[in-house]
């Protein structure tokens, strides 16, 4: 279930690249300044990670 702007959406489960761990979109927004999305996941909701740092499942 991906749109023509996020590559991620709210419900879907991806992968931390760094870590492995498989987390659930929460939330997401576009950052305009520095034009691109960032996304809160339902485990780490005290932090935001970029497109860049997830990977899907």
């Amino acid at each position: 279930m991906k749109n023509s702007n996020n590559r991620y959406m709210n419900g879907q489960t991806v992968n931390i690249k760094e870590t492995g761990e498989a987390v659930t979109i929460l939330k997401w927004q576009y950052v305009k300044n520095m034009k691109r999305y960032s996304y809160i996941v339902k485990e780490h909701p005290g932090t935001f990670f970029f497109e860049e740092e997830l990977q899907d499942l």
